[in-house]
């Protein structure tokens, strides 16, 4: 019983604080385009790129992420297969770590590397927002809060993965592959909008 109270309450925690620190920063609205395209982010491979450098052909996935949010740990066994369906269908998937008040402990950049190797995020770019800039231009609200853009950078598809971040074999609604899925194919994305769900960006108080 004790294995499934402790992860409830950190969820229930996460929870309780995941718009606390983002809600002065609107969202950015469906069919708007992307800002900061040229902003310069390290990566865990310790080179400097942009959103515009990372691009796909057909659109791109800008997912704000981190090393340690109880949600995250659960979505993130999916970030390979969504790179790799998002890849199939000629757009990449960009992490962005905005967590700017861990930037000292468990989301600093020799942390991102190591979580990186862990994970597996060998053909997905991993990225840090310093002062967590990016985030708010995006009104970037949780980890993970996915923003999925068309190939002229309007955005198609904003919320969260899926529907069950729990347990992927219990997924009734695909929100992410769905929406990937009908931008290649031209397809109405519906929805296109859904609550993001997670820990909030960790920004760091002014």
């Amino acid at each position: 019983m004790k294995k499934i109270i402790i992860p409830m309450i950190l969820g229930f925690a996460c929870i309780a604080f995941a718009f606390k620190g983002g809600e002065t920063y609107k969202t950015l609205e469906i069919g708007l385009k992307a800002p900061m395209l040229d902003y310069k982010m390290k990566s865990t491979e310790n080179e400097y790129t942009t959103l515009e450098g990372l691009k796909g052909e057909n659109g791109t996935i800008v997912m704000f992420s981190c090393n340690t949010c109880p949600f995250v740990i659960a979505w993130e066994d999916r970030y390979p297969k969504l790179s790799k369906i998002a890849k199939e269908k000629g757009m990449n998937l960009i992490l962005i770590n905005s967590n700017e008040a861990k930037r000292e402990g468990d989301d600093s950049m020799a942390e991102m590397k190591k979580h990186a190797k862990e994970k597996g995020y060998a053909d997905v770019a991993y990225l840090v927002d310093e002062k967590s800039a990016l985030a708010n231009a995006f009104g970037g609200k949780s980890t993970p809060h996915v923003f999925l853009f068309d190939k002229n950078w309007e955005l198609a598809y904003e919320g969260a993965i899926d529907d069950n971040y729990k347990n992927a074999d219990l997924v009734e609604t695909h929100y992410l592959k769905n929406a990937i899925m009908n931008l290649a194919e031209g397809k109405e994305i519906d929805p296109n909008n859904t609550k993001a769900l997670g820990c909030s960006i960790k920004r760091v108080k002014i």
